[in-house]
């Protein structure tokens, strides 16, 4: 739920949770209605162009990087040579342009079943569009979970599921049937990465995602919580589950030394995601 208040603050009231965020907007700048959902596009005061897709904070221009950066580099460093990705979601392109900073991937596909979400996008956050070009770079506006089910089996190296809140186009994402396709199109040692809420305000809900990898197949897990102003509570969270044997140690040296900029990944915070909190840890290791 989300409203607008005649001082022009944008609030998202989160029931769910008991708890809302608001940012201070000086322009309404474009709404697109698609048979999915409503995307609504703002000028902010201090955060940049805002996305707002059915009345929930989705992208803003000052905070994107953690979540791109964080939905991507720690898969890319952990996985031994990952070369193709898909990206199941994540219409905004951000996160395809992290994915694509890595040279060694031969080829990514994106897949969002709503084209409004890249074609605003492009206008307003060119900035995250700039690899939509490379020759790397395949862009579906399409079915993702159809195109799991029709994808051939151990063809993907890394999935990366950069999806909206399990509710309407992407609760389907979030169930064992979806991982157990994922799991098939994975090669040996490939690594599925999700989305996976707020550690303090969703911990059941990672529970249970973490309950479904299994049952489909997976063998080993990581959750790697990081900051993320935007969303409900300001902490995220990602998960990666593993086809194959437990998690090793990630390619640290190559982080290390990567020729790409970063504005919050490196190989320090990636060891320090992985030291997860004592509740958390109990949650999930109990």
């Amino acid at each position: 739920m989300s409203q607008l208040d005649p001082k022009h603050w944008f609030t998202e009231i989160s029931d769910r949770d008991g708890s809302g965020f608001s940012l201070r907007i000086t322009k309404h700048l474009e709404t697109r209605q698609s048979q999915w959902q409503t995307t609504e596009m703002y000028d902010t005061t201090d955060w940049g162009k805002l996305m707002i897709i059915d009345g929930c904070t989705m992208v803003s221009s000052r905070d994107n990087f953690l979540y791109h950066e964080m939905m991507s580099h720690p898969a890319l460093y952990t996985h031994t040579d990952p070369k193709v990705v898909v990206i199941i979601g994540g219409g905004d392109c951000g996160t395809l342009r992290e994915v694509l900073k890595h040279p060694g991937v031969e080829n990514a596909v994106q897949i969002d079943i709503d084209e409004n979400v890249t074609r605003l996008s492009e206008i307003y956050f060119p900035e995250l569009c700039e690899s939509n070009n490379d020759p790397r770079a395949e862009l579906k506006f399409i079915d993702g979970i159809q195109w799991m089910k029709d994808r051939d089996s151990a063809s993907v190296d890394i999935i990366i599921v950069d999806s909206t809140d399990p509710v309407g186009p992407a609760e389907g994402l979030f169930n064992r049937a979806f991982y157990e396709e994922c799991l098939r199109a994975l090669r040996p040692g490939g690594i599925l990465v999700q989305q996976s809420e707020s550690p303090l305000l969703h911990t059941k809900l990672i529970q249970e995602m973490r309950s479904e990898m299994a049952k489909a197949g997976f063998d080993a897990f990581q959750t790697l919580p990081f900051p993320q102003p935007l969303y409900p509570s300001g902490w995220w969270s990602c998960t990666l589950a593993r086809k194959g044997d437990a998690f090793g140690e990630f390619r640290r040296d190559a982080a290390d030394a990567q020729l790409f900029e970063t504005h919050y990944y490196n190989s320090g915070v990636h060891q320090g995601a992985m030291a997860l909190p004592n509740f958390l840890k109990k949650a999930l290791e109990g």
